[in-house]
């Protein structure tokens, strides 16, 4: 996998009808009441919301340092422990 972007993504909510076809009145009606609302307030995504806000920040430019030392061979690597650890992390047995 090749790392290339530093910056997170943009990240646009789409508005999409309901299965069956929601009326588009009822979908024009929810959409004021959702842009009055400040982002990320909804019961359901405050737990994601602080989860993201616990994570550390991330270093740029030393994870860029660490991919040119693997690209340079100065870094060893050894992807059958990594695909171990992968294993193990998810609940494998290894």
């Amino acid at each position: 996998m090749k790392i290339t972007g530093t910056g997170a993504p943009n990240v646009t909510p789409a508005m999409t009808p309901a299965i069956g076809g929601a009326a588009p009145a009822a979908a024009s009606a929810a959409a004021p009441a959702a842009a009055s609302n400040a982002p990320l307030q909804s019961e359901v995504l405050q737990p994601a919301a602080k989860a993201l806000a616990a994570l550390p920040d991330f270093d740029a430019a030393r994870v860029a340092e660490l991919r040119d030392a693997l690209a340079k061979g100065e870094l060893p690597f050894d992807p059958a422990r990594l695909a171990g650890l992968i294993q193990r992390f998810h609940g494998g047995r290894g």
